[in-house]
């Protein structure tokens, strides 16, 4: 990061910059990408670009575009969204099937479908490529944005690349400041043309930064661009400690609804009644855990949480109330 060579970024003038949103683009095998401050901003600006105003944005009622991002949609885009069940982090085609035939009956034309690949509060549920492929057979002519803030979790629990994935959709949004360990900034990718809309649309929204090259320095060694160690294939650990949190867990509260064998990548998710007395016991053992709805909470793993960490998360689990 010290030594990047930077430029404007808001006239596409920072070289570290191009030779990020360039790599990322390439392993998605996609035509353009763009760099942004967050994964938020990413999905606001696919959401403005793709989704016509007047129209519905079919999505999963637990995704993060529906829920965690502070009602953005209603304050960017003139849209609103038609929620479906995603239990499992899916989507069912016969659910957007029918929003497709709602048009005819009054309902609000679909105008774009998101999905969440992975899908955190699924336990960090990745699609199964099978399915990302039926849903996009449903979709048609409606453009597909993926939220893929953990996208590389997906690829490396599956198998399945990420440039397959992105295949199955019109644009891709990946964090590199999640698992990924870059201290800040995401990347939203797909056509030229709506990545040359999304720099207008980026800068509208108050996304234009000027020496970025800094901080796009950290996204080229979180994707591995500038060596051979980068974040993606160091991803498995994370997974392998997440599951064996998620035992740790469900051996605590067996009623909490924490299955370990959902547990694919770096979330584990449970119910409590008392989520305020969890989090205070676990914080007092130097654990920190979160809430994504009433009474449930999160655990997630990442790089700098190593094996005496996770056993550590584990006695403190085993010993709250």
């Amino acid at each position: 990061m010290a030594e990047a060579e930077v430029g404007d970024d808001a006239y596409g003038e920072d070289p570290t910059v191009n030779a990020l949103e360039e790599a990322f683009a390439g392993r998605l095998g996609m035509e353009a990408a763009l760099f942004v401050p967050s994964g938020t901003m990413a999905n606001q600006l696919a959401i403005r670009l793709l989704a016509v105003p007047g129209t519905s944005v079919v999505a999963g009622a637990r995704q993060h575009v529906v829920i965690y991002e502070n009602g953005a949609v209603g304050r960017n885009a003139a849209v609103q969204f038609h929620t479906v069940a995603d239990d499992d982090g899916t989507i069912d085609p016969d659910d957007l099937a029918w929003a497709l035939d709602a048009a005819d009956h009054h309902y609000p034309r679909p105008g774009l479908v998101c999905v969440e690949n992975t899908h955190m509060p699924a336990d960090g549920a990745p699609w199964p490529i099978e399915a990302l492929r039926a849903l996009r057979e449903v979709a048609g002519a409606v453009p597909v944005h993926m939220d893929g803030a953990r996208l590389f979790n997906a690829e490396v629990a599956t198998g399945t690349s990420a440039a397959a994935y992105a295949a199955e959709a019109t644009t891709v949004m990946c964090c590199l400041s999640k698992g990924l360990c870059a201290p800040v900034g995401s990347l939203l990718a797909g056509p030229a043309e709506v990545m040359s809309e999304a720099r207008g649309e980026r800068q509208r929204l108050g996304g234009g930064m000027r020496q970025a090259g800094v901080i796009a320095a950290a996204g080229l060694v979180a994707l591995g661009t500038t060596s051979s160690d980068g974040m993606v294939e160091r991803l498995a650990e994370d997974h392998a400690r997440a599951r064996r949190l998620a035992e740790a867990v469900a051996e605590r509260w067996p009623e909490s609804g924490c299955r370990p064998e959902r547990v694919r990548t770096n979330v584990v998710t449970w119910r409590h009644p008392e989520t305020a007395a969890v989090r205070d016991h676990l914080a007092g053992e130097g654990v920190l855990t979160g809430t994504i709805a009433p009474g449930v909470l999160r655990m997630v793993t990442h790089h700098d949480v190593d094996d005496e960490g996770v056993e550590r998360a584990c006695r403190a689990v085993a010993g709250a109330p």
